[in-house]
């Protein structure tokens, strides 16, 4: 079993950044691919960013590429994601979640694919 569990989520103003971080505890996190979803009111859960276990590969949904950055720690049992050039519709509730994968399937976009889930973090971001 893993827990996970996000922090860093805040108010921002448009423009602004942020910095996430999802901690797992449990069993070694480095043999999981961890991503980041998210959620905004009365809308479906949403895939943000992946990274693979080694940390060498990662993936971006459309709308973050090049304003939002993923990455883990060596020997930390820690994903972050850095967030800038916020925008108000980047605002939702942002969860972490992790999948084990073999050989170099890291990539996997859809809820039902990940098997553990943090609480989520709250990241708003005003006009």
């Amino acid at each position: 079993q893993v827990q996970l569990v996000e922090s860093g989520g805040g108010l921002v103003q448009a423009g602004g950044s942020l910095r996430l971080s999802c901690a797992a505890s449990g069993r070694p996190f480095g043999s999981y691919a961890v991503a980041w979803f998210h959620q905004a009111p009365g809308k479906e859960r949403e895939f943000v960013t992946v990274i693979s276990w080694t940390g060498d590969s990662t993936a971006y949904a459309d709308s973050v590429k090049g304003r939002f950055t993923i990455s883990r720690e060596s020997g930390k049992n820690t994903v972050y994601l850095q967030m800038n050039s916020l925008k108000p519709e980047d605002t939702a509730v942002y969860y972490c979640a992790a999948r084990t994968y073999y050989g170099r399937n890291y990539y996997a976009s859809l809820v039902e694919e990940y098997r553990y889930w943090g609480q989520g973090t709250q990241v708003t971001v005003s006009s």
